[in-house]
């Protein structure tokens, strides 16, 4: 195992400790006040996702899984993919379709996960490795907003970005991803791209502002983790969640609002904050996608959509996208 598993570190010692220092004093020096919420996922906040994935009103997750049990031997049969890398692959839980599929259709050489969490990609990695015997695992801890380190894998390459994560950035941030993406693949290479559907609101919301209250404690996390690193002083029972259909942008916005007027200090970045009574953290955008406008979002890109798979009823969708020529 220890032949076929390999683990790069490509972020610096302090990545993580300077990025949350930045995005603090960036985000919350001023009004409208905002956090990217990368900043969730500490330990807690991860096992707090994983309950979140499994409650009724979070279809998601369930979505995607069902597109993926349903076209993962097409995709296979598509892409005739060598190597599989997988962006943010966390657990690489849903990539196992994808593995299972690639490996029976007698392509697959590589799975190349990318993650900022070095202790995810390990356990990842080691567990698909006793799974998957003629599997190599090159895994890569990095930051893919800021450095998608893509090396000399086996072509061609099939790139999965999945679970909506598209959706947690805005139209520049997805176009300038876009052309990292762009610029990184191969002519032969195919991107896999999981997209969360515009629907009716109440289900929208509904899913960002469940009845037991698992999502109202993921968005307080942030504030626990902000006490823990930056030595700030929230009290997290002084803010309310809120989940929050914002028509116009087409997308969720988790909040944080403010029970009352308080000061909140943060030491480690000399910022103290003064919060009127009412006022919000927006701690999430979760964009949702139509067809039409997705298509030609990613045709800006550089990327033409050859292929595009709902769910049932038609919540998620699956697309696959080659690089223009």
């Amino acid at each position: 195992m220890p032949n076929r598993f390999t683990l790069e570190h490509r972020l610096p010692r302090d990545h993580s400790a300077t990025s949350l220092r930045t995005d603090v004093l960036h985000g919350l020096a001023t009004r409208p006040r905002t956090l990217p919420s990368k900043w969730f996922y500490d330990a807690h906040g991860s096992e707090l996702f994983e309950q979140i994935t499994r409650l009724p009103e979070y279809y998601p997750t369930r979505a995607e899984q069902e597109i993926l049990t349903r076209r993962a031997p097409e995709i296979a049969a598509l892409t005739r993919a060598s190597t599989l890398i997988e962006l943010g692959s966390g657990s690489s839980r849903k990539t196992r379709l994808l593995l299972d599929a690639l490996t029976a259709a007698g392509t697959l050489q590589r799975y190349a996960p990318l993650d900022v969490s070095s202790s995810a990609l390990t356990e990842a990695g080691e567990a698909l490795c006793r799974d998957y015997p003629g599997l190599r695992v090159a895994a890569t801890v990095t930051d893919f907003e800021q450095d998608l380190a893509l090396g000399d894998e086996p072509g061609p390459r099939l790139l999965a970005f999945l679970g909506s994560t598209i959706g947690n950035l805005n139209p520049a941030e997805r176009q300038s991803f876009y052309g990292t993406l762009r610029h990184a693949l191969s002519s032969d290479d195919t991107l896999l791209l999981g997209a969360d559907l515009v629907k009716d609101t109440g289900t929208l919301v509904r899913a960002y502002d469940d009845s037991q209250g698992v999502t109202a404690a993921f968005n307080k996390n942030v504030l626990t983790v902000l006490n823990r690193e930056l030595d700030a002083d929230f009290d997290p029972a002084a803010f309310d969640h809120e989940a929050v259909w914002n028509e116009a942008e087409e997308r969720i916005e988790m909040h944080l609002r403010s029970r009352s007027t308080q000061t909140v200090k943060i030491p480690a970045v000399d910022l103290v904050l003064g919060l009127h009574a009412g006022e919000s953290l927006r701690t999430e955008i979760c964009s949702k996608f139509r067809r039409d406008a997705l298509t030609s979002e990613l045709a800006t890109g550089g990327f033409t959509v050859r292929h595009w798979w709902t769910d049932s009823a038609a919540r998620f969708a699956l697309l696959l996208a080659v690089p223009t020529r």
